[in-house]
């Protein structure tokens, strides 16, 4: 299995040869020092900062860091330039042929490409709808709104799904000629979001706590999973009775049980230099999110260290590899079982395993 994470010092690639050998099977980061040691350390594939999406459509490998968008026609070992320079790409999706792809990014904006990636448009319509002006994230001082969620409707191309950190979600049916804003729980903070595999028409998003004017008070449906069974006409709180209720990562495995899991931490800074850890954890679902368990081990019940990158185990139905703010990587099975298979890389912010 090859391993792709992207940090926020670069890109990272490895191999996980050795599913069930010893530690010292891990991959080691830059900064491990072990330079006599049975694994070299890691040297990233690509030097660009902040990649915050790895995705394969057809058979390329797609990178967004904050500087533009890359590919790679060789599992990840060489990268190119492929356009949207000076754009922090957030994340990509195509349709299913793959000739049409899209690209959200910050600041809030949407791309187009219709011949698979060799050319980009802005999509206009996106960035005049009347609200954009008003979005942000509310920090002080208030930071560029995030275009940092995307799904592209895989039986219909031109019903699409943008969730804007801090606007809400627009929605199309007409490839983005118009826009409707759907607000899950009037929740405007979108982090992800995830069509399921086998019914396109059932949506989730993860949320925060963020809000146009500020920050909604910490208390339940103010944030956390939601889900819609209706193209996202309609959304319901998915998340009682699970705590921490900020939600960030998200993955749907491909294969039945089509598994959600979704990464939660108490608030949207929580981290591992905090006394006590960032209080991170890690919940998995099998029913749509009607109920949820955890995936936690003793030792990330909750996690010292916070959550970024996740995504779906290629082998393992219900399996995920998680990235760490510590630098870690993790396989986690569907029961909860946790291998580490590298640490001391930089931040984790996005893996892909193929």
């Amino acid at each position: 299995m090859t391993i792709l994470a992207g940090t926020s010092r670069g890109l990272f690639r490895f191999e996980d040869g050795l599913a069930d050998g010893p530690a010292e099977g891990l991959a080691h980061g830059p900064a491990d020092g072990l330079a006599d040691g049975p694994a070299p350390a890691l040297t990233p594939v690509l030097a660009e900062r902040g990649v915050r999406e790895l995705v394969t459509i057809g058979t390329t490998r797609y990178a967004g860091p904050s500087g533009g968008l890359f590919a790679s026609a060789d599992d990840g070992r060489t990268w190119r330039n492929a356009g949207l320079h000076g754009c922090a790409v957030w994340q990509v999706r195509a349709s299913r042929d793959g000739k049409l792809i899209y690209a959200a990014a910050e600041p809030a904006a949407l791309y187009r490409s219709s011949d698979a990636g060799a050319h980009w448009h802005t999509v206009d319509s996106f960035a005049a709808f009347p609200d954009a002006a008003r979005w942000c994230v509310p920090v002080q001082p208030p930071q560029p709104a995030r275009a940092r969620a995307l799904v592209v409707d895989q039986n219909d191309p031109r019903r699409l799904h943008v969730g804007v950190e801090v606007g809400g979600i627009l929605r199309s049916a007409d490839g983005g000629a118009s826009w409707q804003l759907d607000l899950p729980g009037e929740n405007p903070d979108i982090h992800m979001l995830c069509a399921h595999p086998a019914d396109s028409a059932v949506l989730f998003a993860s949320t925060g706590y963020g809000r146009l004017d500020g920050v909604a008070p910490m208390v339940e449906g103010n944030a956390g999973v939601f889900r819609s069974d209706d193209g996202g006409a309609h959304w319901q709180y998915a998340w009682h009775g699970v705590t921490p209720r900020y939600s960030r990562p998200m993955c749907i495995d491909p294969r039945p049980p089509y598994a959600l899991t979704v990464a939660s931490a108490p608030n949207a800074f929580s981290n591992s230099k905090e006394a006590g850890g960032a209080g991170a954890m890690l919940f998995r679902s099998d029913d749509r999110g009607a109920t949820w368990r955890s995936l936690g081990d003793a030792a990330h019940t909750p996690s010292p260290a916070n959550f970024h990158g996740l995504a779906p185990h290629p082998a393992a139905p219900g399996a995920v590899v998680v990235g760490t703010d510590t630098g870690e990587v993790w396989l986690v099975t569907g029961t909860g079982e946790w291998r580490r298979l590298a640490t001391q890389l930089p931040t984790v912010l996005a893996l892909l395993a193929n």
